[in-house]
């Protein structure tokens, strides 16, 4: 049986109406790595949350709106961007719960950030005011979601390296935001040029790890990016909850 691979929501209001959203292309990569994904919706009662949680076999986190500050110990900045508090309080709990039983787990872009957040790191609110970089890291207008923005360099001995295959990769960028503190239990194991963080991962050797760039855009250019869904979907096979 698939491993099923929960993908929490983010809000997005239509019209005065709320609704729960997740794009496509992640749902697509999962299942092309030969995992089940499902979509968790948001505001859930914890025994509803954890009832869904206990069925999972990985937890993926999309790219979305800024954490809120407030979750690793700062206030709002003038240039922080949008904030989804719900998508906030959904996927930390589900994120600390992970860490409690060791779900694997995988962020994108602000995956990564909220990885980060709830295992006690911190982030840059906006890397243009905060740091001094030659690169531009959020989306350019008109760009392809596969546009590679830059490289990115990556620590050989590192989940990431064995999975894609490789130490060097190109890659699409699209936010503003970036790891700053790395949190406890966690090391730095991909970089761009100009010293963004690009990827963390666990140094427990359980499959918690989190991206910067966009991969689920890159499955069609890269059969390398296809291998890194692919060993998540392996470590989650693992878990075996939902054949239980």
């Amino acid at each position: 049986m698939r491993p099923l691979i929960g993908i929490p929501t983010h809000t997005h209001i239509v019209n005065d109406s709320t609704r729960y959203a997740g794009l496509a292309t992640y749902t697509r990569a999962i299942d092309r790595a030969g995992g089940a994904p499902i979509f968790i919706p948001l505001n859930l009662s914890d025994d509803s949350l954890r009832a869904l949680f206990e069925r999972l076999d990985g937890l993926m986190l999309q790219g979305g709106d800024d954490v809120h500050p407030k979750e690793y110990g700062e206030e709002i900045a003038p240039y922080c961007g949008a904030i989804d508090a719900a998508a906030d309080t959904t996927e930390l709990r589900l994120l600390r719960w992970a860490f409690e039983t060791s779900l694997p787990i995988f962020g994108i872009c602000r995956g990564i950030q909220t990885l980060n957040v709830a295992a006690g790191g911190s982030l840059y609110q906006d890397i243009d005011a905060q740091l001094t970089s030659p690169l531009h890291h959020p989306h350019i207008k008109g760009n392809p979601p596969n546009f590679r923005a830059h490289s990115v360099d990556i620590d050989p001995s590192s989940r990431l390296s064995r999975a894609l295959g490789a130490t060097r990769v190109e890659v699409n960028s699209r936010h503003h935001q970036s790891v700053k503190q790395v949190a406890p239990g966690f090391c730095v194991t991909a970089r761009a040029p100009d010293g963004i963080v690009e990827a963390i991962e666990s140094t427990n050797g359980r499959f918690a790890l989190g991206v910067q760039f966009h991969p689920e855009n890159l499955i069609d250019d890269d059969p390398r990016i296809l291998r890194l869904f692919e060993s998540f979907v392996k470590a989650a096979q693992s878990q075996n909850r939902s054949v239980a």
